[in-house]
């Protein structure tokens, strides 16, 4: 984060400490600057500087379950019946996953698969159907899931707030 740290470099195995003290609220936009693999020029980062008051209903919001509608119980069968739950988690539900992140507040985020793209129903239709073809050398394995299933599972995966 240029704009509020400069770089710190990290080496395995060996603990370094920073501290970062912000003087102006707003978002504040990185990149990873070391060269880490495939995935390396999409790895961006977003630091969100709230006021104290902003920062406490944000933790109280994230505390929540995500508002789902039950109109998309479809979406929601596929998501607990494939794969997914083996990796994510949504409060409220039996998805416990802990390899990939938790997806209880997924539609309030501004991007996916680490900033790669912005957050949108295209985009992410894209990334259920094929990770790879949004970040190279993605984790996330493409679900094979028919246009049907990926229709469904996003409409309710848009309702996670």
């Amino acid at each position: 984060m240029p704009q509020l740290a400069g770089k710190t470099d990290l080496i395995p195995n060996h603990p370094n400490e920073t501290w970062i003290e912000p003087k102006q609220t707003g978002v504040y936009v990185g990149q990873c600057a070391q060269f880490c693999g495939i995935e390396h020029a999409k790895m961006l980062l977003r630091v969100y500087v709230d006021t104290p008051e902003q920062f406490d209903a944000w933790v109280q919001q994230q505390k929540q379950p995500g508002v789902q509608d039950a109109s998309e119980a479809a979406g929601r069968h596929i998501f607990e019946t494939e794969a997914c739950t083996n990796c994510h988690t949504i409060a409220g539900t039996a998805a416990r996953g802990t390899f990939g992140p938790d997806l209880t507040h997924l539609a309030s985020r501004v991007t996916l698969a680490s900033g790669a793209a912005l957050n949108t129903p295209e985009n992410l239709r894209g990334w259920i159907q094929n990770p790879d073809d949004l970040k190279p050398g993605a984790l996330m394995p493409a679900m094979q899931l028919n246009n049907e299933q990926i229709d469904e599972l996003v409409a309710y995966l848009e309702t996670l707030r």
